[in-house]
């Protein structure tokens, strides 16, 4: 992981859940260039290194939570997230937002069971 906007514990440790912050597209401190699909992917990585952290992986993952600043990225987002994701299909919301932290398009969350 490459830093955090905020302040606020990137991943929790919640008996058998581990829960991971909104992640954005931050490399070297700074947010990544090329809109979503630059951003997506770097989140996403970002998330893979947190959980790793804690002995997880993307596998684990039971939910996450997709904010776009604009929803007409919705159909490319899912091409992305699946990219991330493999086979595997979390639960998961996507909702639109007005604005994210540092300018960003996309923000994930996540929810992992580690039991």
């Amino acid at each position: 992981m490459s830093g955090q906007v905020g302040p606020y514990t990137p991943i929790v440790r919640a008996g058998d859940l581990l829960v991971v912050s909104g992640q954005v597209g931050l490399a070297d401190g700074r947010l990544v260039d090329g809109g979503l699909d630059a951003e997506l992917p770097r989140a996403m990585a970002n998330m893979r290194a947190l959980l790793e952290s804690e002995g997880a992986s993307l596998d684990d993952v039971v939910k996450t939570v997709v904010f776009l600043t604009d929803i007409g990225d919705y159909t490319r987002m899912n091409e992305l997230y699946c990219e991330a994701f493999g086979d595997h299909r979390p639960a998961r919301s996507a909702v639109a937002v007005a604005a994210l932290p540092i300018g960003a398009c996309v923000e994930v969350e996540a929810w992992a069971h580690v039991g």
